[in-house]
């Protein structure tokens, strides 16, 4: 530890707790005393968060680079009723590839003793039991990488230090010809083709949809161009057919497009870096110099490929004439706000389906539960959906229904639009000439996609693993209505002012970057609109005083901090041109108004080497 950081007073950390039980450990539960004499790392996270995802892929290096001293124990804190059963946790620590120990929270037990609030949130445990960092949101790997080797060398001295191997227990492979897919097309021969998401690679089945005639990928995770056997992909979702014939892929993990030769079977990549686009970042450029974020799904509208960015909660597009891409919508806040596109806010686009008579597209805004569509001048609208924070499965007039975190769309011949509602495992439909939203099917798994096969519609049941066929039925199916809020803890805050405290301290080793003016940034708004009296915009301090209006009883508060800092120059001059890093958290606090509410909000953007 360098005397120029110096630790404060050690707060023991609390014990781990969840009634989920523990997955990936081959049936042993863990407690903080089994783990002693490791550096443990707590990943608190959600299997809907898209920012969760992009901290599990972060983590794949740390891991590796330090596998002998470092355990991460995944915390499934979660957000939707659907996260809150221990099958769909299963399925989702297999989906994703967590190579590491889960401990099941359901009822957010350890998530409270942490005091955590956003998701994703990393926590740092020595080997001794102390908290020694807490880090909010994504990108905080390479702070914790150079705290891990600070800890490695102080308890190494001390013989605090145990190494060897971890507990984590690799699940058994199941053979099954698919797992957990993610979309499909229709190809111009008849034959479907299925991102087999998992295995990295896609599949194309005869159109009966069961026998595999052709696969394209390696099967291993990785991002290379190349023949059908050499490729590889990492978790492609979304599909669609280009002008000449070949396929265009959403290459989630690897913030890519990649194009797929049905003639040849080779892979190339149109768009992307394979680097995850952060704030800062251009926005428009040339399509293989401009990094991407977690594209989910692609579909070819008014000569552009249009892109669903889930990781920074915008819609952009690939134009296939100058080889470019674009922000066309959405300002990269989380939230759900209609108007021009690029005023409009979204929360993980997920499904895109262009409308049967090409005057719409229609988008599945996953975190908001929404059914939303762009219009042919580029604005944004809501069919149905209310916010972050409320869903369910309710059907009726569309300003009533409810979905629950819908991945996929497909516009159907009559102008309606059926929603793949996932974590209600049900097949909605809604018709813009009626408003009404009903019900075609439930008992799907995780419905992720849909496509049209003639009079029957193709489903991807993700969590089954397998495509079904149903004819689409004259009628809907009824089922009981339920309407939920997320489980999330509201922040009961009082009317009036309130200060708003974003805590940032630079990561041992570095220090404010101020070569261009300020290194800090912070944005407020809130939801509804009329909550915010003052306070609200952009300003370069991180403390700011907010004015609630007493009139509004609760809201989101949506605050977003950004601050960059630079390695510090080391004393000989070997580091003239140091590392610049970027630490951006954007947090939705739910808060209601009361008068015994507190009258300060403290966030931390990031705390390393600070108790938590």
């Amino acid at each position: 530890m360098s005397a120029s950081a110096p630790r404060r007073v050690r707060v023991r950390a609390p014990e781990l707790i969840g009634k989920g039980g523990w997955l990936n450990t081959g049936g042993k539960r863990y407690t903080l005393a089994d783990l002693r004499g490791r550096i443990v790392v707590l990943d608190f996270w959600t299997f809907c968060c898209v920012n969760c995802l992009h901290v599990l892929d972060e983590l794949r290096e740390l891991e590796e680079n330090h596998s002998d001293t470092v355990v991460v124990v995944g915390v499934h804190s979660p957000k939707f009723a659907h996260e809150a059963e221990h099958a769909a946790v299963a399925d989702a620590v297999e989906r994703y590839g967590v190579g590491h120990p889960v401990l099941d929270d359901p009822e957010l037990g350890t998530w409270k003793q942490y005091a955590v609030r956003a998701w994703p949130t990393l926590v740092v445990i020595d080997p001794e039991g102390y908290v020694v960092a807490q880090h909010a949101g994504e990108g905080h790997v390479h702070a914790i990488e150079r705290l891990v080797t600070e800890l490695e060398a102080e308890h190494g001295a001390k013989g605090t230090l145990r190494r060897g191997d971890g507990p984590y227990v690799p699940p058994e492979p199941e053979p099954t010809t698919l797992r957990f897919p993610g979309k499909a097309l229709v190809l111009p021969s008849g034959h479907l083709l299925v991102s087999d998401t998992t295995r990295h690679r896609l599949v194309e089945f005869a159109a009966d949809g069961e026998r595999v005639v052709r696969r394209f990928g390696s099967g291993a995770r990785g991002f290379a161009d190349g023949t059908a056997e050499s490729a590889a992909f990492g978790e492609p979702q979304g599909l669609a057919l280009l002008d000449e014939g070949a396929v265009v892929v959403a290459d989630t993990v690897n913030h890519a497009l990649r194009r797929l030769d049905l003639g040849t079977g080779e892979v190339t990549t149109l768009a992307g870096t394979g680097r995850q686009w952060w704030r800062g970042s251009p926005t428009a450029g040339p399509a293989r110099e401009t990094d991407l974020s977690s594209p989910w799904d692609v579909a070819v509208w008014r000569g552009l490929v249009w892109i669903a960015m889930a990781g920074v909660h915008q819609l952009w597009a690939y134009d296939p004439g100058d080889e470019t891409v674009a922000a066309v919508a959405g300002t990269a806040n989380e939230g759900l706000v209609d108007g021009p596109g690029e005023e409009a806010w979204f929360a993980q686009p997920s499904g895109l389906a262009v409308a049967a008579d090409g005057e719409r597209l229609w988008l599945a805004d996953s975190e908001t539960s929404a059914l939303r569509w762009v219009d042919l001048d580029g604005a944004v609208h809501t069919a149905v959906g209310t916010g972050l924070f409320d869903f369910g499965h309710r059907d009726g007039a569309a300003g009533q229904a409810l979905l629950q975190h819908p991945l996929g769309v497909t516009a159907l011949p009559d102008g309606s639009v059926a929603v793949s509602d996932t974590y209600n495992h049900a097949l909605r439909r809604y018709d813009p000439a009626t408003g009404e939203v009903t019900t075609l099917a439930t008992d799907l798994r995780e419905p992720s996609g849909a496509v049209l096969a003639g009079e029957e519609i193709v489903v991807v049941e993700s969590a089954r693993h397998r495509l079904t066929r149903l004819r689409l039925p004259e009628e809907a199916v009824r089922v009981e209505p339920t309407a939920r809020r997320t489980q999330r803890a509201v922040t009961e805050v009082a009317p009036g002012r309130i200060r708003l405290d974003v805590v940032f301290q630079a990561p041992p080793g570095q220090e404010p970057d101020t070569r261009y003016g300020p290194s800090t940034r912070l944005l407020v708004s809130a939801t509804p609109p009329g909550l915010l009296t003052c306070g609200e915009g952009a300003g370069t301090d991180l403390s700011r005083t907010l004015e609630l209006n007493p009139a509004i009883e609760q809201g989101v508060l949506h605050i977003s901090a950004m601050a960059a800092s630079c390695d510090t120059p080391s004393d000989d001059g070997s580091a003239a041109f140091p590392a610049c890093h970027v630490h951006q958290q954007d947090w939705g606090v739910p808060v209601r108004l009361t008068r015994t509410g507190t009258d300060r909000l403290p966030l931390v953007l990031a705390a390393a080497d600070e108790d938590a």
